[in-house]
């Protein structure tokens, strides 16, 4: 039947269509979650947003009588006024006190060590093993992270690593 594979094909019978589809379910999916990250990163914004408005439509529907009633009822309730500044207090402290704050970089600078303090890989594990403090599968380990942790050959290290053994002070810990 003609109808079943171009209904399974995604129409053209190759099966092309169908694909395609499903990558953009998959793409749509990320853009799912991303937007109900944005939604929870700013949950407390938005429920402020929305209660905001509906203060603003909520007073613009206020004549000149519900302000005087509002007024003496906030003169006689007294503790009832003071639980809801405290809990306005309180919620636009959190809010405060969580949000994300900018970070600016100012300056910067590089530091370029001696050339003597160069610790390419081979001289690494090298110097490792003649320390005697690792065995060979400790040595394997320090070798597959070197080389994978993206350390390349104009890796430096402090003053005291490059003795054997090392010169392990505090005076060293603090000129380094």
């Amino acid at each position: 039947d003609g109808a079943g594979e171009s209904r399974i094909g995604g129409g053209g019978g190759d099966g092309s269509v169908g694909v395609q589809n499903r990558q953009t379910g998959s793409v749509n999916l990320k853009y799912v979650k991303l937007g109900y990250h944005y939604l929870i990163s700013n949950l407390l914004t938005f429920c402020l947003l929305a209660l905001a408005v509906v203060i603003s439509v909520e007073a613009s529907q206020m004549n000149e009588d519900d302000l005087r009633q509002l007024w003496i009822h906030l003169q006689h309730n007294l503790v009832s006024t003071i639980i809801c500044t405290a809990i306005l207090v309180s919620g636009l402290t959190v809010y405060v006190m969580t949000r994300a704050r900018p970070v600016y970089m100012v300056d910067f600078s590089c530091y370029l060590p001696p050339d003597h303090l160069k610790a390419p890989s081979t001289g690494f594990v090298e110097h490792s093993r003649l320390i005697g403090y690792f065995d060979d599968d400790a040595l394997e380990f320090q070798r597959m992270i070197f080389q994978r942790s993206g350390l390349g050959e104009e890796t430096y290290v402090p003053e005291a690593m490059i003795h054997v053994p090392p010169r392990i002070s505090m005076a060293a810990a603090r000129e380094e």
